[in-house]
């Protein structure tokens, strides 16, 4: 029995492994590793903004907008090291330091004390002493801003022939010119400025601008009744410094969000690879009735023999999938560098445990077999792929829709009713558990679950058995839902 099972297993195995759609539905993910990097280096764009400052009320204003931004970038900078250190956990680089902490807000004081201390280079130098081999380098994030000087051309340019001089320079094909502001000789008596822009301008550099703008009319009216320039821009200065500390929560929640990357990714792969192969399988199934291969099938196997062989063929094909979109995310994490690397091997970690991977691994096969039966009955029932759409669609959708939704309540953090519901349901638990396990599960559900989805999958092979034996040579009209349940509850 064991032998023939084996064989129409593999002869399943092998009719869908011969079709094109399997060998391009199995490439998908190693071409997205090997082609995600080249692309990005050939298709990425610069997002920085080149941004050239006229100023024509004695070049104070420009100073003051070029440190803001000075200031900006440096904690952009410093914001991006301390999610690069806590990601992989290079703190000893320099233990108390600001930019080693992705979880504060950083101030004016804290970027002129790291560049005070030596900057990015600086900062490069501590991490590189502390640095395994495996963990990539530190890249900077690109600049938001770059300041274009002034050309001799605008400069001399009277204000009202600014829109030719600069038409030129925000049309370029090479390194176009992004913003220009003119702040006019009448500035501080007047607050008008003028800014040419190549589209809708940045909403975050227009509210720059307008703080830096704003303070330096606040001093100018201060100096001009009668208050010292020094103490009005000391006064236009005044801002709360707020300390904003997020030690804990932020934290867990980006330690939450790494753990769960791994079993939402398990969610996701199994929906995707049981309807691909679950379709395969199907419409082997309906094309061996029409062609009636299935009484030839017959003549040497048994009505069980052939069901559990196809059952078999059909997660072999699935599982074969998953293996090689596993070996290939474990390629591209440990033998490879870059950011798929940076953002596979740090999910990998938490569940780098043979409890949690004999957790997902069960969940994974007993949902593969739990959804592969359901197909191998509407195969068995169905005389052409029309009629099996009829019972595909519903099924499809059912198991979907729950599960899609599942799994954004667990990347929002979400939980409630709504999500024990699905756990607790057959149907959904594979999903629901491998979703929810980097979360931290309860382990007694963790094992209910296991306990419960078990004695279905035993219930539903038993009884959509019965469906699959029955239906084997029946032919003509497709059975109604009162007869499905009619050959379930028939043991013979």
């Amino acid at each position: 029995m064991i032998h023939r099972i084996l064989l129409i297993a593999a002869r399943e195995f092998r009719q869908i492994a011969a079709t094109r759609s399997f060998w391009l539905t199995l490439l998908i993910l190693p071409l997205a590793f090997a082609l995600g990097p080249i692309a990005t280096r050939f298709m990425d764009r610069s997002n920085t903004e080149r941004l050239m400052l006229v100023d024509r009320a004695g070049g104070g204003t420009a100073r003051v907008i070029a440190e803001r931004l000075r200031l900006d970038e440096g904690r952009r900078a410093m914001a991006a090291l301390g999610r690069y250190v806590g990601r992989h956990g290079l703190e000893r680089a320099a233990p108390g330091a600001a930019w080693t902490r992705a979880d504060r807000w950083l101030g004016d004081a804290d970027v002129q004390a790291f560049e005070q201390a030596g900057g990015l280079r600086a900062a490069r130098a501590a991490i590189d002493r502390v640095r395994p081999a495996d963990v990539p380098a530190f890249e900077a994030p690109e600049p938001l801003v770059e300041l274009v000087p002034v050309p001799a051309a605008v400069a001399a340019a009277p204000a009202a022939g600014l829109d030719r001089a600069l038409r030129p320079l925000l049309d370029a094909k090479e390194k176009p010119l992004t913003y220009a502001l003119l702040i006019p000789e009448g500035f501080g008596r007047s607050p008008a400025v003028r800014l040419w822009s190549d589209g809708p301008p940045s909403a975050a550099l227009v509210q720059t601008l307008q703080g830096v703008l704003g303070r330096e009319l606040q001093t100018r009216f201060l100096a001009a009744n009668g208050v010292a320039p020094a103490l009005g821009a000391s006064a236009a200065g005044l801002a709360p410094a707020i300390a904003i500390e997020t030690p804990t929560r932020d934290n867990a929640r980006q330690r939450v969000l790494v753990r769960s990357i791994l079993p939402l990714a398990s969610a996701y792969i199994l929906l995707m690879s049981l309807m691909l192969s679950g379709s395969w399988m199907l419409q082997g199934s309906v094309e061996e009735r029409g062609n009636k291969l299935i009484e030839t099938m017959l003549a040497c196997v048994s009505p069980s023999e052939l069901m559990y062989g196809k059952l078999a063929g059909t997660v072999a094909i699935g599982l074969s999938m998953v293996l090689t979109w596993v070996a290939c995310g474990l390629f591209a994490a440990y033998a490879t560098h870059g950011a798929i690397a940076d953002l596979i091997r740090p999910a990998l970690a938490p569940v780098s445990s043979v409890g949690a991977v004999a957790t997902i691994a069960y969940f994974f096969v007993a949902g593969y077999i739990m959804v592969s039966m359901i197909f191998l009955a509407i195969g068995a029932t169905a005389d052409s792929m029309r009629d099996a759409q009829g019972y595909l669609m519903p099924v499809i959708l059912v198991i979907m829709l729950p599960v899609l939704l599942l799994v954004q309540a667990t990347i929002r953090g979400a939980g409630g009713v709504g999500v024990e519901v699905l756990t607790w349901v057959p149907l959904w638990t594979p999903f629901a558990v491998l979703a929810r396990l980097g979360t931290g599960m309860p382990g007694w559900q963790v094992v209910a679950t296991g306990v419960l989805l078990a004695a279905f999958v035993a219930v539903e092979v038993v009884l959509l058995g019965r469906v699959f034996r029955a239906s084997l040579l029946g032919a003509g009209t497709r059975p109604s839902l009162a007869a499905l349940f009619a050959m379930m509850r028939r043991s013979k």
